[in-house]
């Protein structure tokens, strides 16, 4: 099946599902390894493909295969260090261990390497940069659905404040299909501290609200552009709205407002190179 002595050392099959070199990946729909030495649990073929894509920020520690996914995956593992071992399993096993049925068959424990500070990472955009910045959002769905819609519309990274939940969990990756390992981010800070770095790096902040006078499409775009997003429901906060220059989507007023990683979409698309 697979030649050479590499696939030979680095391949596994495994009948026991308490054997221990599957812990990483047990009962991973009640747990999740984020916060635990940086590790994280990926899931897919091409959510597996993007996290081999970006080997100067992440590191591959063990994959869990289904045994009959195996040879599919040739080129996937041709591009493995020969360190990295990868687990073959029954899809009994694979259920028993994960904690529910993985219909995908290919699950990964990563591992994110150092990442760039806040300061580094906004002295490394470009001239001309388009930047989320999201305040306090800490549901899992809306992270993936927003880096998603950033990587379609090449984003050049996003900024999240402390209160946001972490890019890494297993489900905001498997939602983003991936673009949570692709497109650079900082977490951490304030808000405030995010927005002062912003600014003092030149960017054009425009706060999104559905009460704000003016529509994104009556404002011009700029070289240096920062996005920035709250949470459904409260929004962003007080301060920030009277401090910011404010926009809003224009939509029936017969209704309340727009998902957040939906408005996250439309006005990314609004002031991407693509429009």
């Amino acid at each position: 099946m697979f030649e050479g002595k590499h696939f030979r050392d680095c391949i596994h099959f495994i009948s026991d599902p308490s054997d221990s070199r599957l812990a990483p990946y047990r009962d991973i729909r009640e747990k999740d390894l984020v916060g635990r030495e940086h590790r994280f649990i990926a899931e897919g073929k091409v959510v597996i493909n993007v996290l081999f894509s970006q080997a100067a920020r992440f590191e591959t520690e063990s994959l869990l295969v289904l045994e009959n996914r195996l040879i599919g995956l040739e080129a996937q593992l041709a591009r493995l260090p020969a360190s990295v071992p990868v687990y073959v399993v029954a899809q009994n096993v694979m259920d028993q261990v994960a904690g529910f049925h993985v219909h995908r068959g290919i699950l990964a424990v990563g591992r994110r390497k150092p990442q760039p500070d806040l300061q580094e990472i906004i002295r490394h955009l470009p001239d001309q940069a388009l930047v989320t910045v999201l305040c306090g959002i800490s549901n899992h769905d809306n992270v993936g659905s927003i880096f998603r819609n950033a990587a379609a519309f090449e984003a050049d990274c996003v900024l999240m404040d402390a209160t946001c939940c972490d890019p890494l969990y297993r489900k905001a990756i498997r939602v983003s299909v991936g673009a949570t390992l692709k497109v650079p981010y900082y977490r951490g800070e304030t808000i405030d501290t995010l927005i002062s770095a912003l600014q003092d790096a030149h960017f054009n902040i425009l706060a999104l609200s559905p009460s704000a006078p003016d529509s994104i499409y009556a404002i011009e775009k700029s070289a240096r552009q920062a996005l920035l997003l709250g949470t459904e429901g409260e929004g962003l906060p007080k301060r920030l709205l009277e401090s910011l220059r404010t926009a809003r989507i224009p939509m029936s007023t017969s209704f309340d407002s727009l998902n957040v990683a939906t408005a996250s979409g439309i006005a990314l698309s609004r002031f991407s190179r693509f429009s």
